[in-house]
């Protein structure tokens, strides 16, 4: 077991603080929060954890073995239950030379500390055994071991909303300010760079046709949502676009296309969705985007901390939940909330989705998950404006509802989480 002097992670060169020094829950440390770019990653899909993650730590983990005649991975849980469906096979094959990695899978074995269990091995020619290193894909596309020194960069002071929300009531300032003061100002160079991604996958996903890939040969649906919402107008054709848009980036994800995470590349179609809508029928500024996002990664990462955004741990309600949660915010910051408001349509967003499983039909980033996307954009919408039309105030806080969701997580299945082992998976 490596351990974070002398990791393989710590001779790399990162944009941002080593991707496996993010000790949270396996070390009982101090809760901190790290930056809002860790919640908006630009990568292939169609699964963070099961691709991203593990494509992540094999480039760790060759760049320290390069030497090795073989490899070793062994995966455990939900990577093993539904790793061949999610693709973990494909990138882990394309991270080692041809020829030299042999993959163990061990769904039946769950590892205490994550359900998204790694273990790498480096072998001589002997098949002797010269290092090996387990590591968990913890969601959003990043890594831990559990026995890494904390070494993050803690960038917020706050780890619960309802603490931020006082900042900005003595301040006067917004949940956008606040990101800013704690990012600093070139944190919106970063969130233009997203929003061009998001926008980007949209385009091509309206664009793209056809059947994806995989067992269930699912058509794409994305583009005919787009045409016949032309021929409609009103409140209909709002939400048919909505829909559409959520589609294109969701069927890009499965597709193995280029997504930002938001928070997950399964729960990527809810945020650019709900604001590319809104930029095209309000004429909000690329700016208010920006600042938009910026409170929805101020959202996501809030959820990441005190709860979980991986469905393998607690199942759909952290990735379709949280995406939700924050794209509900990010509409009510646009349409002139109050923070109090933004608050409560993130509040919404993570309690009408808290039980909502991750049964996905033959292990794939398709059924149910792309059609949640677009359910999840419209529930965004209703969130936003339902808060809206509200003073604020209400009973269950954002930080309370965040606990249950842990809680309901703990208290899934685990047949319920990622592993296609229960619910809509044993239906088709």
């Amino acid at each position: 077991m490596y351990h974070h002097y002398g990791s393989p992670c710590c001779f790399l060169s990162y944009d941002f603080p080593c991707c496996i020094c993010r000790i949270t829950k396996f070390a009982g440390q101090s809760p901190y929060m790290e930056t809002i770019r860790k919640i908006y990653k630009t990568g292939i899909g169609p699964s963070s954890s099961h691709t991203m993650g593990p494509r992540n730590a094999a480039a760790v983990f060759f760049a320290q073995n390069p030497e090795a005649a073989h490899f070793h991975v062994t995966l455990y849980g939900s990577l093993a239950a539904t790793g061949k469906g999610h693709l973990t096979d494909k990138v882990l094959k394309e991270s080692f030379p041809e020829g030299k990695l042999q993959i163990i899978w061990e769904k039946e074995i769950v590892l205490p500390q994550h359900p998204n269990g790694m273990k790498f091995e480096a072998l001589d020619a002997h098949h002797k055994v010269l290092n090996s290193w387990t590591v968990f894909s913890v969601g959003g596309g990043d890594i831990m071991d559990d026995h890494t020194i904390n070494k993050a960069v803690s960038v917020y002071p706050h780890s619960k909303l309802t603490d931020i929300l006082h900042w900005c009531e003595r301040n006067g300032r917004t949940l956008w300010e606040y990101v800013e003061e704690n990012e600093g100002s070139d944190i919106f160079e970063y969130l233009g760079d997203v929003w061009i991604k998001m926008k980007e996958s949209i385009l091509r996903g309206i664009e793209n046709e056809g059947v994806l890939p995989g067992s269930i040969h699912l058509p794409r649906k994305a583009s005919s949502y787009y045409i016949k919402a032309k021929s409609t107008a009103g409140s209909l054709q709002k939400r048919t676009l909505l829909f559409a848009y959520a589609l294109a980036v969701s069927e890009e994800n499965a597709a193995g296309g280029e997504i930002v995470t938001a928070p997950t590349c399964g729960s990527c179609g809810v945020v650019p969705a709900v604001l590319y809508h809104l930029q095209e029928s309000y004429h909000f500024s690329d700016m208010k985007i920006l600042r938009a996002l910026a409170t929805a990664g101020l959202i996501g990462n809030l959820v990441k901390e005190n709860a979980s955004i991986s469905g393998a741990q607690v199942g759909c309600q952290g990735e379709i939940g949280t995406a939700c949660a924050m794209a509900a915010a990010a509409a009510s910051q646009l349409f002139g909330g109050t923070p109090a408001q933004v608050e409560y349509a993130a509040e919404m967003g993570i309690e009408h989705h808290l039980g909502l499983t991750c049964d996905p039909v033959a292990g794939l980033v398709q059924i149910p998950c792309i059609e949640r996307n677009a359910i999840g954009a419209g529930r965004a919408m209703d969130a936003s404006a339902y808060a809206i039309l509200s003073d604020g105030h209400h009973r269950v806080s954002f930080d309370k509802t965040c606990i249950a969701m842990k809680q309901t997580g703990h208290d899934l299945p685990d047949i319920y989480k990622e592993t296609s082992e229960g619910g809509l998976a044993l239906q088709i």
